[in-house]
């Protein structure tokens, strides 16, 4: 049985965490490379079809969120820029760039792990998804590995704060 079909056999929430798990997984590669760590997966028929991590400060990309680096792959590997069908699994809660650009594309699920008290516009700050002039609707899922995704962030910006006391010694 290949990776899809298996995936298939399970319950929506066991996918849900699978795709989540891989997603923080490219959150922790962003890191590495001295990226805010947040990772997205853009999946569709149970496969995933894009794959990226939070890129803005290597590439000098203001977009480069891992969310738009996904879907640009995504249209790329569908021939589309229309994501119909496709679930998006991203490690925090999308800010308004990336929200716009999930309705553009037409994602059908979104699925977020930490919440993003500062910028995200799903549910923290606003609730951009549910204006009444969109021409689309998103199913959002919110919370899923939420705890690891949240630690991941925390000790990053510990770091990168300790790094810089540490230079201006």
């Amino acid at each position: 049985m290949t990776e899809p079909q298996a995936l298939l056999q399970l319950s929506q929430l066991q996918q849900d965490e699978y795709w989540m798990g891989r997603a923080l997984a490219l959150a922790e590669q962003g890191a590495a490379r001295g990226e805010v760590p947040v990772g997205a997966i853009v999946v569709k028929d149970g496969t995933a079809i894009a794959e990226a991590y939070n890129q803005p400060i290597g590439s000098c990309d203001p977009s480069a969120h891992a969310e738009i680096v996904a879907m640009r792959q995504a249209g790329q590997a569908l021939g589309n820029y229309r994501l119909l069908d496709c679930s998006l699994y991203v490690t925090l809660e999308p800010c308004s760039m990336c929200a716009g650009a999930l309705v553009h594309a037409r994602i059908k699920r979104l699925i977020y792990a930490a919440t993003e008290p500062k910028a995200g516009v799903i549910n923290s700050r606003a609730q951009f998804l549910d204006s009444p002039f969109l021409n689309t609707t998103i199913e959002v899922s919110a919370g899923l590995m939420a705890e690891q995704a949240s630690a991941m962030l925390s000790a990053f910006f510990q770091r990168r704060r300790a790094e810089k006391k540490s230079l201006k010694r």
